[in-house]
């Protein structure tokens, strides 16, 4: 009888070796795992009758409530990227910031992590900022190098900036493998992960990589001048500098801290939280396509609703006296103006062309995900079958250094695989096998761990020579733009990274101490 261990570790090898030839991931997630459940069922080690319990994981995959965040998430960063939001942002702050040494790199940065966290996809924020900031700065005189590695970094901060999408999938993964593990340990009412607890762990370390980006470029303006020269002051078209920056950015600004700031709150779930942030996108769109008065209507028919809300409950018969008489009429104008107001704003979008090209890209975006995941449950099931789960965890527990040791390898393996697989590959195929190993080790918090993982992946997007983003920016750069420059531009960002990295791994309390104080975790 062949032993099934060694069919599971060849059934890695076998995925990792077909995705580097450049098979599609769903498709040889899914059939590796067929052959090797065959070959499994063969050699008498495996049951190939284990696959009936994969309709019933697709259907929880399907119906799983945590998962429609990601369209809407999605929806919400194509509306804003294809409304040129994105451009306005970046031209506006480029004017304000652009007369300093260093201006430009700047605002790149601030505007970057505005669009990371409206975005929530790293490889649209970088062909966005790649195409509209990257001429701009070498038109400017700035250095190649310094421009390209700006915009490459900033851009993976979509990989780490709530409500990014990663996190979303990362969050449901470390979620099913806490479990797994408090099961395994014999605790039957188990804790969970949610959403809002990685978004709280992520803010603090994402906000720690900009505040070290700004400061890198603020040593290089004092440093090294002649590599990002100021900008000539241009004379104001139409009011102050102040006013046109506030203009551009209040809005979005807005909409990002009503969508996460719900979630942390606890005023809305995820998915509530990312219906908002797609409404709100929609009406932004319509605003800025046409100056359409409708999106301020149903923009100020919502607002006043609340505010009709939080004074009178406004259901018939739920409040007495002439506020309550009144109260209902209200919400019933208040819901027609609403209605009213959405229904022409759509249509405003929908003439501009802007509403079709956002269907599309969720559509896309969101099979590729959904379709990976379904192929990696069908990996994870054949994996487990072939006890894969268990050799891991012996594996892992074998390790020098014990937690600490078994970690670092996990996470040396995750950035040397960000060369080859997408992050939601890494997420559905990997987390799912070493992340139950770890979590039953002692000291190894889960929002620490899934926010780890979130910027170690996020690091190996931007390394050279295999990064993803660097391939990303690479198409969308001008011709002065070398590889050499993006790849020499990315090393000090990379660096800065790993500093994050190993002030994480010292300091666990950077992810963990908002989710404490939140949620009293």
């Amino acid at each position: 009888m062949v032993p099934a261990e060694p069919l599971a570790i060849l059934m890695v090898v076998a995925v990792v070796a077909l995705l580097m030839i450049g098979y599609p991931v769903a498709l040889t997630l899914a059939g590796v795992s067929l052959i090797f459940a065959a070959l499994g069922d063969a050699a008498g080690v495996m049951n190939f009758t284990l696959l009936g319990a994969l309709p019933q994981r697709i259907f929880g995959v399907m119906t799983n409530e945590v998962l429609l965040t990601i369209p809407l998430f999605v929806f919400m960063g194509v509306m804003l990227e294809r409304s040129r939001i994105a451009e306005e942002l970046l031209e506006t702050m480029g004017r304000l910031f652009g007369s300093l040494t260093g201006g430009l790199a700047i605002s790149a940065t601030i505007v970057g992590s505005l669009l990371a966290a409206a975005k929530g996809v790293a490889g649209a924020t970088t062909v966005t900022m790649g195409l509209i900031t990257l001429p701009a700065m070498m038109r400017h005189g700035y250095d190649p190098r310094l421009a390209a590695g700006t915009v490459a970094a900033t851009a993976t901060l979509a990989q780490i900036m709530p409500p990014a999408t990663v996190l979303v999938l990362l969050a449901d993964q470390i979620n099913i493998a806490f479990q797994s593990a408090q099961l395994a340990a014999g605790k039957f009412s188990p804790d969970s992960v949610s959403i809002g607890d990685l978004f709280a762990g992520a803010i603090i370390p994402a906000l720690l990589l900009v505040s070290l980006y700004l400061l890198f470029q603020v040593a290089v303006a004092i440093f090294r001048p002649a590599a990002c020269p100021a900008v000539p002051a241009e004379a104001p078209a139409h009011g102050s500098a102040a006013l046109r920056v506030l203009e551009a950015l209040i809005a979005p600004i807005l909409l990002i801290v009503i969508v996460l700031g719900s979630i942390l709150a606890g005023l809305a779930t995820p998915t509530e939280a990312a219906a908002v942030g797609a409404f709100g996108a929609i009406l932004l769109t319509a605003y800025k396509a046409e100056r359409s008065a409708s999106a301020l209507l149903a923009a100020g028919a919502i607002i006043l609703m609340l505010v009709l809300r939080g004074v009178v409950d406004p259901r018939i018969g739920h409040a007495a006296g002439a506020a309550g008489r009144l109260a209902t009429p209200a919400a019933v104008v208040l819901f027609a103006a609403l209605a009213y107001g959405t229904l022409r704003a759509l249509g405003a979008v929908a003439r501009s062309g802007v509403l079709r090209e956002a269907l599309a890209g969720t559509t896309h975006i969101t099979t590729m995900i959904f379709t990976i995941l379904i192929g990696a449950t069908l990996f994870s099931l054949v994996f487990r079958g072939l006890g894969g789960d268990d050799m891991v965890q012996r594996a892992l527990a074998r390790l020098p250094g014990g937690a600490a040791g078994a970690l670092v390898i996990v996470m040396l393996a995750m950035f040397l695989l960000g060369f080859v697989m997408d992050a939601f590959e890494i997420i559905f195929v990997v987390v799912p096998i070493v992340a139950p190993a770890l979590l039953m080790m002692p000291g190894i918090d889960p929002i620490w761990l899934g926010v780890m993982m979130a910027v170690n992946l996020q690091t190996s997007y931007i390394h050279p020579p295999l990064g993803p983003t660097l391939f990303f920016l690479r198409g969308v750069a001008p011709p002065e733009i070398t590889t050499l420059h993006i790849y020499v531009g990315a090393i000090p960002f990379v660096l800065i990274q790993l500093f994050a990295l190993v002030l994480l791994w010292f300091l666990p309390q950077l992810a963990t101490a908002l989710p404490a104080a939140l949620y009293a975790k």
